[in-house]
Formats: C-alpha cells, structure tokens, sequence
C-alpha cells in the first residue's frame, strides 16, 4: 500500500498544481468585490493623499513614490498570505497537504497567486504615477522603457519575497489577529526602514538598520529605474547590488517556505 502511494505520488505532475493553486487565489480575489475594490481604491487614495499633500507643502512626492509602491506590494502580498490560516480552517489546507503532491507544489502556487495580486496594484500605481505628469503634479517617475520594463521586473522578484515571508509567518499562525500583531510589530518598522523615508547615509545604528534591511535595496532599484537613476543616485547602492539583494531575499525566503511547508505546527490539528 505505501510503494502503492509513492508510486502515485512521484507520477502526479506538479507544475499544474502551482498553477492550479495561484490561480485560485486569483480566483478568489476577483470573486470578493470588497478585496478588488480595496486593490484599485488604496493606490488612488496614496497617489491623491501624496500628490495633493505633498504638492500643497512644496515636499518631494517623488522622493516617497518608490517607497510608497513597495509599501503596496508589501501590505498587499503579507496580506494575500492570511488565506493559509482561512484555508487551515476551511479545511482546505489539510486536503491540499495529504494529497500525493509535493509540498514545494502548494507553497510555490500559493506564493505565485499572492504575489499576481500584489503586482496587480504596484502597476496601477506605477501607471498613476505616470499619469501625475500628464495632470501637472510634477514629474514623478521618469523611466526609460527598458527602465519600465527592468522596474516591474524588480517589483515582481520583491512580491516573490515578500509573500513567501509572508507565508513563513502565516504558517504556523491560527489566528489572524495573531497575524496582525506580528505584522505591526516587524513589517511595518522593515518598510519604514527600507530608505522609503530615510536615507541610507543615515548616522549610528539606524543607518546600519537601513543597510542589512534588504527591502532597503528594493526600494533603491525602483527609484533608480522609475526616476531614471536621477534622485540621490549618488547615496543609492549600484543596480547590480540591488538586484543581487533582492533576488537572494526573494530565494531565502523561498527556501523558508519550502522548509517550513515540511513541517507540522499545532494549527494544523485545527
């Protein structure tokens, strides 16, 4: 009986179960009207809060935009990621995880569908930004098109890292109000210390902070492609360093998941 199900489970492909499972997050998604709403609505509030504040106080809106579009991707995939604990409670979760199937099939698929919905918004964003100079809100992103293009590349690899670190919190979380109080505490200080408002130079042990942060270097790529490596291209780190960041974020975090997606956790008796 057991060669019988390893036998099974090693003909089983895996690749249409990624993309059966990012799918239904997608699915999902566009099926809460409230969650498509709040996709489309929060970039439109932070691009007329940020334009119209900022513009009325002579502040660089530009300066924030970068910071602001990986503070998107960042709430968005963490959030995407609480579907693991609705999931474990539906029992879902449990159906998925005794299929024959290996586990990097259903962290990959749920990570892939997270992070399809965070970039959802970061392109609405970017395309606001754009849209700033047409109306006369200044010139706010300044890409080349091979710079648009190697920008949304990034954008893709930091949704990557930051749903799978989503995933790791949320995989042994049964609440999500457990959830959020995490978030709070060790999210919110990582976006606020990525360069999104400080610079990097920063002095003492907060510019230190800023430099082992690795969004920090995300946060840098986006500006030197969407501002045309303009704004304080000079206290930016290199585009070869950030992308080197960025992708070694994003395939930590992977391998996390994937270990932590192998192990049992007391919500799963839930």
């Amino acid at each position: 009986m057991n060669q019988q199900v390893i036998s099974t489970a090693a003909t089983v492909p895996s690749w249409p179960v990624v993309g059966t499972l990012a799918e239904r997050e997608l699915v999902r998604f566009f099926r809460q009207r409230n969650r498509v709403f709040g996709a489309l609505g929060q970039p439109i509030i932070f691009w007329l809060l940020f334009g119209a504040g900022l513009g009325t106080k002579d502040l660089d809106y530009a300066h924030f935009f970068p910071g602001t579009l990986v503070m998107i991707l960042l709430f968005t995939a963490i959030f995407a990621t609480i579907s693991i604990i609705e999931d474990r409670r539906e029992g879902f979760l449990q159906g998925v995880l005794v299929a024959p199937v290996p586990r990097w099939a259903m962290m990959l698929g749920k990570v892939l569908g997270g992070a399809a919905i965070a970039m959802l918004q970061a392109v609405v964003f970017v395309f606001l930004g754009w849209l700033s100079e047409k109306i006369g809100w200044g010139n706010i992103i300044d890409p080349t098109p091979v710079g648009l293009v190697a920008a949304v590349g990034l954008m893709f690899v930091i949704s990557i890292a930051l749903t799978a670190l989503g995933f790791v919190i949320a995989w042994r979380m049964d609440s999500t109000q457990g959830f959020h109080a995490i978030m709070s505490v060790f999210l919110l200080p990582m976006w606020l210390l990525s360069g999104a408002f400080f610079p990097m130079d920063v002095p003492g042990w907060l510019g230190w902070i800023i430099r082992i942060n690795p969004l920090t270097y995300g946060v840098a790529g986006l500006r030197h492609y969407l501002q045309n490596g303009v704004t304080e291209a000079a206290a930016l780190p290199s585009l070869a360093v950030c992308w080197a960041v960025s992708l070694a974020f994003a395939a930590v975090m992977l391998f996390a998941a994937w270990r932590i997606a192998g192990t049992r956790s007391t919500a799963d008796l839930l």
